[in-house]
């Protein structure tokens, strides 16, 4: 993967000023919640940068690399957890891959976001429409991945991922994606809670809970401000008694390689080889499409000297 440069001196003065991307995990109120907290602004700028995103694609896709780095807290080791939306409004939908250690890479399948009229307002229902949501763990050493999946009732992103928990796993959970943008559309806050309630909870305890996520302070806009999202936990949740169990690093991250692309480029069939040949365009250009790497390849490197 190449990081392309971010250009934006706003952006840069800004990400200068906030606590490095960080995920934290705790308990709450004895154990009767598990709360993992995400601050993630530089990531979220990274895949701006990388694929080149305007504003509103920014917007969905950034909401669901929080979501995918947060559920991420929940494997181990080199586990991994795939957040797939295939929808029928304008964006069709996005694949994010996030890695226990905080790697987080995916994509857009509809880029721009095509718009017959302005937005009015942040409700994003419009642009997903109907859909399913499905999450896939891929535990290493087991023989097939976990795949659960539900249809979309919301068309917002957080919501939806709290119905999944509700139905496929029966957890209650609490969802908050958040993203803070200037007037200019400059991304200068980026972060999330993923609150799960744990076996043992009492309706008492679940109310509590309930009660204090209606009245969260915005996220996005505490985290733009330089506020890190331990302190955060330990001043907004503070009568549930935080434990602090772990904390990692998260960002924009893909394994791919040129040395992979190369090496697939020189596998394809014969056909499609020749017809590479025929078109004549060197150097061939290849791009990842989870990480909007660009990749560029001569005709010597791909057929040999003697071509």
């Amino acid at each position: 993967m190449i990081k392309k440069k971010i250009d934006d001196a706003a952006v840069l003065e800004q990400l200068s000023k906030l606590p490095e991307d960080s995920r934290y995990i705790y308990t709450l109120d004895d154990g009767k919640f598990r709360l993992t907290a995400m601050q993630c602004t530089a990531m979220v700028n990274q895949m701006r940068a990388n694929f080149g995103l305007g504003f509103l694609e920014t917007w969905v896709l950034g909401q669901a690399y929080v979501a995918g780095g947060l559920l991420a807290g929940e494997v181990k080791g080199n586990d991994r957890i795939v957040l797939t939306v295939q929808c029928g409004g304008p964006i069709k939908g996005f694949s994010v891959e996030a890695w226990a250690c905080g790697a987080v890479r995916g994509y857009l399948q509809q880029v721009p976001i095509p718009l017959d009229k302005p937005m009015e307002g942040k409700d994003l229902n419009l642009l997903y429409g109907p859909g399913f949501l499905s999450i896939t763990k891929i535990i290493e050493g087991s023989k097939e991945p976990f795949c659960g999946n539900v249809m979309m009732e919301y068309g917002d992103l957080a919501k939806d991922l709290a119905l999944y928990y509700q139905q496929s796993e029966q957890t209650p959970s609490i969802f908050d994606l958040s993203l803070k943008f200037d007037k200019k559309g400059t991304l200068i806050g980026a972060g999330g809670l993923f609150v799960q309630v744990l076996p043992g909870c009492s309706e008492e305890s679940l109310d509590k809970m309930e009660k204090l996520s209606a009245k969260l302070p915005y996220v996005g806009k505490k985290i733009s401000e330089g506020e890190d999202m331990k302190s955060f936990v330990d001043e907004v949740f503070s009568d549930l008694k935080p434990q602090f169990l772990s904390k990692a690093a998260v960002g924009f991250s893909c394994p791919c390689t040129r040395g992979n692309f190369l090496a697939h480029l020189r596998s394809l069939p014969q056909d499609e080889k020749d017809g590479i040949l025929k078109d004549d365009k060197f150097p061939v250009t290849v791009s990842c499409l989870n990480c909007g790497t660009d990749y560029e390849f001569s005709k010597e490197e791909i057929f040999g000297e003697d071509k």
